[in-house]
């Protein structure tokens, strides 16, 4: 079942960032824009779960150790 109501969104993401979350969306058998929807959704539950930013530096970009 399609929803229609999804809204489209650019987004730029680092050459580094982009191979780890294909690269785990191959692992779970989604397409990478369906593992960012997917990562996206699970990080707004645990906000909500928890009631505060998974982060304290929300703004701050991680630093990411990918290789």
């Amino acid at each position: 079942m399609a929803d229609n109501n999804k809204k489209q969104i650019p987004l730029r993401v680092s050459a580094k960032l982009y191979d780890a979350i294909a690269a785990w969306a191959e692992d779970d058998f989604r397409s990478i824009n369906g593992q960012i929807e997917y990562l996206l959704t699970e990080c707004v539950r645990q906000r909500k779960k928890n009631g505060r930013y998974v982060s304290d530096q929300i703004d701050v970009p991680p630093e990411l150790d990918i290789e």
